[in-house]
């Protein structure tokens, strides 16, 4: 009754009546495990509608009502875009908190599941209507791991049912373009808070999706931004390995601008920052999506300060002592900034260092200790002072011994 009620929405007079239909076949399905992938489309047409309507709030509130991953007839294909338009829709309302906690609900390996399970289905539907399909067309693009899986399940002495699914609808985006879409929606959550290393690495995944890898002018794009947003990222061990793994990418030879940034993060040299912005000025200008519009200026200040960070880290590769004054120099910055942004590196332990302020000199030998590293060196010395003490202790009274001397008062 309620697939045959579906087929009547298309064809309602107007856009009040459609929506009322929804409305009411909504509220029948609600609850009722039989018609839950009707309820799920439903939901998804209701939300069109008022999204269209301009009423964003309420698209994303109807759409958060249904929880699609419990819905066993549904096929992970249809759950994976209904999950994709859940976090689209709250981000559009600017509720990344709910936006990300939907986005955990998708894990990435299950685009290549999906993508595998579908072109093994169709092979095995191809050899059921007797045409001639190589296994090799199959066995290629599985790992060690699903083929063991594969062989047990031959094996294996009891069928286990895989469950029933009802068709994926249509209308939804082929597998890989949803991959693409998920990356693109998680670099929006991530570009909210400038979590530059994690832009990197979601734009890394799109460069080895399908239909971006094979194409240079596809990915020559991306992989330019992936070289600026590691640049962006802050200096930590994640971000000094993925740096490294970048500048050795052999796609990096076609984009010589790229490849000399990479070579100036990786090398221990001081980076001039007036020589750099001037040399990268156009490249910059070019991408707008990074350093236009309302974060531009905020970025261009973090990539500055990207490149004092890494010229102090080179400083204190080389220097044991150093004048501010002449560590102001070399940074190109008045003394007060200087100790700034020294400061600001010590704090978060990224440069060991004292400054005596006084003195207007920086010792970078000081090696940064825990509380740990404190509390061992005090238990040491405490240790050490006991045995002390009881050598002593015996030592004493081996003299009195040897002179026939009392010790008691």
């Amino acid at each position: 009754m309620v697939k045959e009620a579906i087929t009547y929405i298309d064809r309602a007079p107007n856009l009040a009546v459609k929506t009322e239909l929804i409305e009411t076949l909504n509220t029948v399905t609600s609850g009722k495990i039989f018609v839950e992938v009707e309820k799920a489309r439903l939901t998804r047409a209701l939300a069109k509608i008022k999204e269209e309507a301009g009423k964003i709030d309420e698209a994303a509130s109807i759409m958060q009502e249904v929880a699609v991953e419990t819905y066993g007839a549904l096929s992970k294909h249809e759950k994976l875009f209904f999950i994709e338009e859940q976090v689209r829709l709250c981000l559009d309302k600017g509720d990344y908190i709910r936006a990300q906690i939907l986005s955990r609900k998708i894990n990435a390996k299950s685009f290549d599941e999906i993508v595998k399970a579908e072109k093994k289905a169709a092979i095995e539907a191809a050899k059921k209507a007797g045409e001639d399909v190589s296994q090799m067309d199959l066995d290629k693009d599985m790992t060690e791991e699903e083929r063991a899986k594969e062989e047990k399940k031959k094996n294996a002495s009891v069928e286990h049912a895989e469950g029933y699914f009802e068709a994926t609808d249509p209308t939804i985006p082929p597998v890989p373009e949803l991959k693409l879409r998920y990356y693109h929606l998680m670099i929006r959550f991530y570009s909210h808070s400038n979590e530059y290393l994690e832009i990197c690495r979601c734009y890394q995944n799109i460069m080895e999706c399908e239909g971006v890898k094979e194409d240079p002018s596809k990915w020559t794009p991306v992989m330019k931004k992936v070289v600026w947003y590691v640049a962006l990222a802050a200096n930590e061990p994640m971000q000094q390995s993925l740096l490294h793994q970048i500048s050795k990418d052999a796609k990096l030879a076609d984009l010589p601008l790229h490849k000399q940034l990479m070579k100036q993060f990786t090398t221990k040299e001081i980076i001039h920052w007036d020589t750099l912005a001037a040399a990268f000025g156009s490249e910059m200008a070019a991408e707008a999506d990074i350093f236009g519009g309302d974060d531009g200026e905020k970025r261009k200040k973090d990539l500055r300060q990207r490149v004092i960070e890494h010229n102090l880290l080179v400083i204190g590769a080389y220097y044991s002592r150093v004048t501010l004054q002449r560590l102001g120099e070399l940074l190109c910055l008045p003394a007060d900034e200087t100790e700034k942004h020294l400061s600001d590196l010590v704090t978060s332990k990224k440069v060991s260092a004292k400054i005596d302020r006084p003195g207007g000199v920086v010792d970078f030998k000081t090696k940064a200790q825990g509380a740990d590293w404190l509390l061992n060196q005090w238990v040491g010395k405490i240790d050490k002072l006991l045995n002390t003490l009881d050598k002593a202790n015996h030592l004493i009274h081996k003299e009195a011994m040897a002179h026939k001397v009392s010790l008691e008062a």
